[in-house]
């Protein structure tokens, strides 16, 4: 934390400028994707520094309280954005960033997409079920039988696309997807 020192006040400015550009937009980007624009500011700061974190100097870098500085961390260590390290004499947990932001995004968007997508599944195929169910009455109307069947169409279509979601989903875990968009080197 302590590496502007060696910089001069004007240095030191200039830097903090250029750095609070890139973390302002990391914090918009990731708000766009529903994380916090505080939690995305949290992983901009961490991007910059060269050693380990505790919450503690975040939470003083950032001005944000240690229950907020816990809960942005967690987020960001739940998505696999940061990792918990060891630090030689330190009692205290220290935080860095994972710094492959191809990782970084297809962790963040895996582990959406997959949840996302597992919950979807299984509305659909609850409703799948019970419309199943309702086409074995022979009391149903023709009418009603052919919305029914209708909607069972949807349902599998949609079906349809969650395996295929699921199948990127592994080819980006798996980093398969590389192999057809190859990272920039």
């Amino acid at each position: 934390m302590d590496e502007l020192a060696a910089l001069t006040e004007e240095q030191q400015q200039l830097l903090l400028k250029t750095r609070r550009r890139v973390i302002e937009s990391i914090g918009k980007n990731m708000d766009l994707y529903g994380i916090t624009l505080s939690i995305g500011h949290l992983y901009g700061n961490m991007y910059f520094n060269r050693e380990p974190v505790t919450l503690d100097e975040m939470s003083a870098t950032m001005g944000m309280s240690k229950t907020s500085m816990s809960t942005g961390m967690r987020t960001l260590y739940d998505l696999k954005m940061i990792n918990k390290v060891w630090g030689k004499g330190s009692r205290k947990d220290l935080y860095e960033v994972v710094p492959d932001w191809h990782e970084n995004f297809t962790d963040f968007f895996s582990i959406k997409w997959r949840k996302a997508a597992e919950q979807n599944v299984l509305a659909l195929t609850r409703s799948l079920k019970e419309i199943e169910q309702l086409e074995e009455n022979p009391e149903q109307s023709e009418a009603f039988l052919e919305v029914l069947a209708s909607d069972r169409q949807k349902l599998q279509e949609a079906l349809t696309y969650y395996k295929w979601l699921g199948r990127l989903i592994d080819a980006f875990e798996s980093g398969e997807i590389y192999k057809l968009i190859p990272k920039e080197e």
